[in-house]
């Protein structure tokens, strides 16, 4: 209801205010082309991430210095805290970095949003910008009409500069000009009365515009030719940090649950900080004069000391945030919990699709990966019971000739119940958001996303060969006649060989050792073809089994070998680094089991 109140109340202002004064039409131009030029710079960007993605944040968020160190770093590359908001509830949602690292960049992040405020102040109203912005503009609508991506980036990049340092130009002189029709600063409010209103008005511009940088930059505009009082202006710069939660908030609400979270720290750091800067203003202001003095700041130059103030605040609230950021996460990890599963007989959901991470190409790749790990995790779980195996068991270092004794229940699982309600939900996500995602990448990722939509279907095809295989298994298994009883034990053996190999290619960080386990696991995936290794013809020809047996036999031999193929061709896709060259260096190894296993065994694994 307040959406659709919200739009045209806003045009209807804008109406009016250009109907009443032809200034205003070009400072709103000027915000209108600023915030263009932001998205024109978003777009730029986008275009240079990816690839590495994954392993940068790791290395830059791994310590909480660093998390504030890469918020400071691309915000003030970026000149957007609200797109490092939006990106870093991305990351987080897609699985790439943790809460505290998410909060230690939204941390970093207010930081570096204070540049932005220097740059205008010290440069932006100094020198004549809009020179500049004319040739940025030139070449980055040339490179943007260019077919290579990284060409197009820097263009919408050169553009996007160009319209803010254009925004910037058409702001100042919409102020200076509408000076001579109404003069605003005939509206200052003094006193802690002015510094709430202010305040107040400076969240709603931020919420209205959807960016404190082009509140700010409009505050110090209108700052430089008079049109707001100094102490006005510091109320708006505390509202504008304030209401840039609000763009955090709106795109956590496509998120998961840790999304949701991060935005609840981001309006929380900024509410603290807010807070702060109310109470102690007064001794803010008398700071900020004494930095100022000392750094060669003219008295009168309010525009350099409101981004003083602004960097001072900042500081301040990170300060006083980080030895916090432990019981933040505690706080908001009670305060925010997951919907919990229902007991009984739910249907699995997946964790990590959500329209958040549709922001990059990377992180939507990451979501799309991580989802995939946790449908085989499901289908682990299912294809152990189906072998009526448990699965910490197989996991454990236990002899899987005593594994295979253990039974997990004595009664078979209904194996169609569980891949209804733990895989066919899951995949099918997979698959739709693997086609919403597609749509905005470039054809590189949509050939990974070919290969991880396969591995999906491998593990899908893996249950359902594991419900083909259970009826006999469970039949002979327990069998009288003890060869149909070793073979089918044999390949309980072999299939749980398997499911503990992979899980140590999972957890392996290693590049020879994963091509050596799997180099292993396709060795023995060849235990599986009876007819070829001579196994059912002396079976039969020694008479051990009868006919129905060899049948019953070769068949689930089959299912095994389609279960032990489908596995391994999954994990090769989701459990490796897949920089192009494993599968040619893993054709080139000519070892036999006894080589790979003494490796191993060197390589204490």
């Amino acid at each position: 209801m307040l959406r659709r109140i919200f739009l045209p109340t806003i045009l209807i202002v804008l109406a009016y205010g250009f109907w009443i004064s032809p200034d205003f039409k070009e400072i709103s131009a000027g915000v209108a082309i600023f915030l263009f030029g932001m998205l024109s710079l978003e777009e730029g960007f986008k275009a240079f991430s990816g690839g590495k993605l994954e392993r940068l944040l790791h290395k830059s968020t791994d310590k909480t210095y660093k998390s504030i160190g890469f918020g400071v770093l691309s915000t003030t590359i970026m000149q957007s805290s609200s797109l490092v908001s939006v990106l870093t509830i991305s990351f987080l949602s897609a699985g790439l970095i943790g809460l505290a690292q998410g909060i230690g960049i939204i941390f970093g992040a207010n930081i570096g949003t204070t540049t932005g405020a220097w740059l205008v102040a010290g440069l932006g109203l100094k020198v004549k910008i809009s020179a500049y912005a004319m040739p940025m503009l030139v070449f980055g609508v040339i490179f943007i009409f260019q077919k290579s991506k990284s060409l197009k980036g820097i263009g919408y990049i050169l553009a996007g500069l160009g319209f803010l340092f254009l925004g910037i130009h058409y702001m100042k002189d919409g102020f200076e000009a509408f000076k001579n029709t109404i003069d605003l600063a005939s509206f200052a409010v003094s006193g802690f009365k002015g510094l709430f209103i202010f305040t107040g008005i400076g969240i709603f511009a931020t919420v209205v515009m959807q960016s404190s940088h082009a509140t700010l930059v409009l505050i110090i505009t209108a700052l430089s030719v008079g049109q707001i009082t100094y102490e006005n202006a510091l109320a708006l710069a505390i509202g504008a940090n304030v209401g840039t939660t609000i763009t955090a908030i709106i795109g956590s609400m496509s998120a998961n649950i840790e999304g949701k979270r991060l935005a609840g720290a981001h309006l929380i750091f900024n509410f603290v900080t807010g807070l702060i800067a109310i109470v102690f203003i007064h001794h803010l202001v008398y700071t900020v004069d004494w930095i100022s003095s000392h750094v060669g700041i003219a008295d009168d130059d309010y525009t350099l000391k409101l981004a003083v103030f602004h960097t001072i605040f900042n500081f301040i609230g990170v300060i006083v945030m980080v030895p916090f950021i432990g019981k933040l996460v505690k706080f908001l990890e009670h305060a925010l919990k997951a919907e919990p599963a229902k007991r009984g007989k739910s249907v699995a959901q997946a964790k990590y699709l959500n329209d958040s991470v549709l922001a990059l190409p990377s992180t939507s790749m990451a979501a799309i990966i991580k989802e995939s790990k946790n449908l085989y995790k499901n289908a682990f779980t299912i294809i152990s019971r189906g072998l009526n195996l448990k699965k910490g068991n197989i996991l454990s270092t236990m002899e899987l000739d005593k594994v295979i004794t253990i039974a997990y229940s004595d009664k078979p699982i209904n194996i169609d119940e569980y891949y209804s309600r733990k895989i066919k939900g899951i995949y099918g996500e997979i698959i739709d958001f693997s086609t919403k995602a597609q749509s905005h990448m470039s054809p590189i990722y949509i050939e990974e996303l070919y290969k991880i939509k396969l591995a999906n279907r491998d593990i899908v095809e893996a249950v359902k060969d594991t419900k083909h295989l259970q009826k006999n298994l469970i039949k002979y298994t327990t069998n009288s006649n003890k060869h149909i009883k070793a073979e089918y034990n044999k390949i309980k053996i072999g299939l749980a060989e398997l499911l503990r190999t992979i899980n140590r290619i999972e957890k392996s960080k290693e590049e020879d050792v994963i091509i050596l386990l799997l180099s292993k696991a396709k060795i023995h995936m060849k235990r599986y073809d009876i007819v070829a290794n001579g196994t059912l013809d002396k079976l039969i020809r020694n008479q051990l089994i009868s006919n129905e047996m060899a049948t019953s036999l070769m068949n689930d031999s089959t299912y095994a070998y389609n279960i032990s193929k489908n596995l391994i061709a999954m994990a090769e896709v989701l459990f490796i680094d897949r920089s192009g060259h494993l599968k040619n260096l893993n054709e080139e190894m000519h070892m036999n089991d006894e080589d790979i296993e003494l490796i191993l065994e060197k390589k204490d694994l």
